[in-house]
């Protein structure tokens, strides 16, 4: 493969006012991935390059970056697949950057856990009466679900949470969803109330964008879709029939 230009955005916001491009020439190897390409460029040509990166195998989420203005992660985007160059690099939208390629992902924590995405009893059994069993049709229910690896793709991809920062996006509440269906837990009413509010799922227009750059085929419009299905046959439920819990 002939060398490759990579057009990198570096920025450190405590000394410098806006962000800039470096450009890099990068020796690109057959099947090299962009996180590759990077690697190379922070091992032999510029140490001051900051980035995220970990597993290398699209499980941790962590290498999540904008490449030719398209949110992926960069340790499952082949170089070729980008050319041809210059193969621009970017920190995925919407999220402040701390420096260069690293953005702050605070919000997206604080929000996740708002949804509490975690098993919710209200009843527990006791060690002696065994496991909380499940069929592989309840497992089905709420299993694509579980794939999120929390790599903010589609926050990135989301035009609203870029317009209306509180809106509360569509990984955490994929993640909600997990749980809601999971017929383990009991913990959907607490979940409504962060859920439910125009911040929740009724911010979400439905552009669908945030399905299309998802990693793992999550779907979290159609988690969002699928909520507001449910949240209004309650609401109806609720007027028809007061009093009686969903």
């Amino acid at each position: 493969m002939e060398p490759v230009t990579l057009k990198v955005l570096r920025y450190r916001p405590e000394e410098e006012v806006e962000p800039t491009y470096q450009e890099y020439e990068v020796p690109c190897q057959d099947n090299w991935m962009v996180l590759d390409a990077l690697n190379h460029v922070k091992e032999r040509l510029d140490g001051t390059l900051s980035y995220r990166w970990a597993c290398r195998m699209g499980v941790c989420g962590s290498c999540g970056m904008t490449v030719n203005g398209t949110p992926v992660l960069t340790c499952a985007t082949y170089v070729e697949d980008v050319l041809p160059g210059p193969v621009v690099v970017e920190p995925l939208r919407g999220f402040p950057v701390i420096r260069d390629l690293v953005g702050d992902i605070t919000d997206f924590m604080e929000k996740l856990g708002r949804v509490k995405p975690w098993l919710i009893r209200d009843e527990k059994k006791s060690p002696d009466e065994g496991e909380y069993l499940q069929t592989p049709e309840e497992v089905a229910d709420y299993k694509q679900y579980s794939m999120c690896i929390n790599c903010m793709l589609c926050y990135a991809a989301c035009p609203i949470y870029e317009l209306e920062p509180d809106f509360i996006g569509p990984a955490a509440i994929a993640l909600a969803q997990r749980y809601n269906l999971d017929s383990r837990d009991q913990g959907e009413e607490e979940r409504m109330d962060v859920l439910s509010q125009h911040d929740g799922v009724w911010a979400c227009t439905f552009i669908g964008e945030c399905s299309v750059v998802c990693p793992k085929n999550v779907d979290p419009a159609g988690a969002i879709q699928r909520y507001k299905v449910s949240a209004t046959v309650d609401w109806v439920r609720s007027v028809l029939m007061p009093g009686r819990k969903p």
